[in-house]
């Protein structure tokens, strides 16, 4: 049975890594996917490849989003899932001592503030509805502190947790659920391209993972089909850690 048969979903960052194999998933349990990225030509390509619809959004921009949810209402007429997962992690966002005021404002700008945006700007419509589900990604690093600095993305995840708590809660009733997915450390482009250039990085972080390796974005994009299907019904407020059991280990196994 195809769980998402006919519902319309936003995939916000869908045109690589965990919003790529989420837009895959969600295609395969039979939704209706816009893929909305700055990154036009990548979130195209990945639109053709399922036969979806792409949109150029900037996630950080106020009318820009507002400009994409209204396309998607004007084509489809209704949202019942909104998956906010656009992020960024750049090498400037180090420990506190070294990150600059543009590099803190710039990954807050993109991994929090866009997520405010697009909860607001769904949110109107799922009301209306009487449903929906809201599914926004946070990272262990919400729960746990990072063993490698990045000040800026850990504080914005940090934040993505407190808001989706928040929300969801304020909407129980509503029938619209709200709910974050918190990722371990997942291979995908960014974390291959930030680790390649160090390596140490990379071993400092895979040592703690009590499974011994990083995640898949697969593996992410099926929970987070599960966040967004009727099986989650009861589930709102939430953080799903998908972590390969990271936030829970005191000590690793060898």
């Amino acid at each position: 049975m195809k769980r998402l048969e006919d519902r319309v979903a936003i995939v916000t960052g869908g045109g690589s890594g965990i919003g790529k194999a989420t837009v895959e998933r969600f295609v395969a349990e039979g939704a209706k996917v816009v893929i909305a990225d700055l990154d036009i030509a990548t979130a195209t390509r990945v639109a053709e490849e399922y036969g979806q619809v792409a949109l150029e959004t900037n996630v950080a921009d106020e009318d820009s989003v507002n400009a994409m949810v209204a396309r998607v209402m004007d084509q489809f007429g209704k949202i019942d899932i909104a998956f906010n997962n656009a992020g960024i992690s750049p090498p400037d966002d180090d420990s506190i001592l070294e990150t600059s005021l543009d590099a803190w404002q710039r990954v807050q700008d993109v991994n929090l503030k866009s997520v405010y945006l697009c909860c607001k700007a769904v949110l109107p419509h799922m009301l209306e509805a009487g449903k929906g589900s809201i599914i926004n990604t946070a990272s262990f690093v919400a729960t746990l502190g990072a063993a490698t600095s990045q000040i800026s993305y850990t504080a914005s995840k940090g934040g993505v947790l407190a808001m989706t708590r928040e929300l969801g809660v304020q909407f129980a009733r509503s029938g619209v659920r709200v709910n974050a997915i918190s990722p371990g450390p997942v291979s995908t482009p960014l974390l291959v391209e930030l680790f390649a250039k160090d390596p140490e990085r990379a071993a400092r972080r895979l040592v703690h993972i009590p499974m011994g390796r990083f995640g898949e974005a697969h593996e992410i994009a099926a929970a987070v089909a599960f966040l967004a299907s009727d099986d989650a019904s009861f589930m709102t407020a939430s953080n799903f850690l998908v972590d390969g059991g990271i936030t829970g280990a005191y000590v690793t196994p060898l």
